[in-house]
């Protein structure tokens, strides 16, 4: 199992000497990547409703702090050596691919490729008008972008890409990607289309769940789906939270068998108290168990 924290980039761990001193004692300790939640602006009210939470409403308010991920992880970079970092998810739709493309691709060329990307739909249409991008068809559209991507990390020489979106030709993108055949595309969401678009061009998974009964459900579907494309799904790298508040480590065991490959501990959920304590306790009574 391999262990990652989440939010490097938020609130009380956004402050830039929070994001070094997280980064180089998770790197220190054995975790193996670090993760970010993205959102370019909340708004002070908004109808949409988020859809991992009863209430509807999301756990930050307007003025909570999401550095960029793109520039957490640059300045975390700066300040390791191994450790990787993902997007846990940005919200493709909502960005230009090309610039999106342009911005990772630095990113893992600077960290010598440690860069993995979780990429979903977005639900917050205030925010994809606040950005002037349609949000009606941004299913379709982060299922073009997520192919333009590949083509703008073709390793070299003119991109070439034609769609209902995008009209990309006579030029390259350098620098390229320092990881071989791009960067890892990490597809998120649990609804079918979701499902669908993980399976047909994702590198790997990351569903949200409430409880190992719903993953496990989750799992079923990611399988069923597996089988009508044609695809080995077991090759899919699966990442998914796992509550360390209220599961104890022996879920874990659970958690492989479904065949989770990354779980991602939620720095918030650790509570009051300094933050890299709690992860020294963690480390030493869970990460040193059962990583692999």
């Amino acid at each position: 199992m391999k262990f990652a924290l989440a939010p490097i980039n938020v609130g009380d761990f956004a402050p830039p000497e929070e994001i070094v001193r997280i980064a180089q004692k998770a790197e220190e300790l054995g975790f193996e990547s670090v993760w970010s939640f993205e959102h370019v602006i909340m708004p002070y009210q908004y109808a949409s409703k988020y859809p991992y939470n009863r209430s509807g409403k999301a756990g930050a308010e307007s003025d909570t702090r999401f550095v960029d991920p793109f520039i957490a992880f640059s300045y975390a970079a700066a300040a390791t050596k191994t450790l990787r970092f993902g997007t846990g998810v940005n919200i493709l739709g909502q960005a230009n691919p090309l610039f999106f493309a342009k911005q990772a691709s630095s990113v893992d060329y600077l960290s010598g490729g440690r860069l993995m990307l979780g990429v979903g739909v977005g639900w917050l249409e205030e925010e994809f008008n606040a950005m002037g991008v349609p949000f009606h068809d941004r299913g379709p559209r982060t299922t073009d972008y997520i192919k333009a991507l590949r083509a703008a990390w073709n390793g070299g020489g003119e991109v070439r890409y034609k769609s209902e979106y995008i009209d990309w030709r006579g030029f390259e993108l350098s620098p390229q990607p320092a990881q071989a055949g791009g960067i890892p595309l990490i597809v998120g969401g649990v609804t079918r289309p979701a499902i669908r678009r993980a399976v047909a061009l994702g590198d790997g998974w990351f569903p949200v769940h409430k409880d190992l009964d719903e993953l496990a459900r989750q799992m079923d579907k990611l399988r069923a789906e597996g089988q009508a494309q044609g695809r080995d799904v077991s090759r899919m790298e699966i990442t998914s939270f796992y509550y360390q508040h209220r599961e104890p480590p022996e879920a874990l065991e659970r958690y492989a068998e479904l065949g989770v490959h990354r779980v991602l501990v939620n720095l918030i959920a650790f509570g009051a108290g300094d933050v890299i304590e709690s992860m020294e306790r963690f480390a030493e009574q869970v990460v040193r168990k059962y990583a692999a």
